[in-house]
């Protein structure tokens, strides 16, 4: 654990989380679908989103739950990871767009059914577009690392 981790339990929830900005670019939607095989035409095919009644190609499920998970993350810090997540597909996000991720700590539990028990903190994360459209509500279970006391 760094100094830059949260101590889980110094927590007090409700707690915001810093916003994440993501400007989405046309060349990032495209190469998506490479990286994760998702190769529906709506996601790098203009004419075929068109086609759909969108005004150009949009960004696959798998970027906004990375996204997601990166408005979590970077508040928990690098060994933190998430542990459960719940995404809801509301607006598309388009090449071009902008995102933010506004995320705030809802609760805090221990698990103490693993050995050694999880310090889990669950999160509501809102993604939402340039022109404030929540484009994605997403509840997700960030596992923070045991914070060791020396001493």
């Amino acid at each position: 654990m760094t100094a830059d981790e949260p101590d889980w339990n110094a927590i007090t929830v409700p707690l915001e989380l810093p916003e994440v900005v993501d400007h989405i670019t046309y060349q990032r939607v495209v190469m998506n679908p490479g990286a994760t095989w998702d190769y529906f035409p709506g996601h790098f095919d203009p004419e075929y989103a068109k086609g759909q009644g969108h005004p150009t190609i949009y960004v696959n499920t798998m970027h906004l739950a990375g996204f997601a998970d990166r408005v979590a993350t970077q508040w928990a810090g690098p060994g933190s990871r998430v542990v459960r997540r719940s995404i809801r597909l509301a607006n598309p996000v388009y090449a071009g767009d902008t995102i933010t991720g506004r995320g705030r700590a809802v609760a805090k539990r221990r698990d103490n059914r693993m050995v050694p028990p999880r310090q889990l903190v669950d999160i509501e994360i809102a993604i939402t577009n340039q022109h404030g459209a929540l484009c994605c509500p997403v509840e997700l279970t960030v596992q923070l690392p045991e914070r060791r006391h020396d001493g």
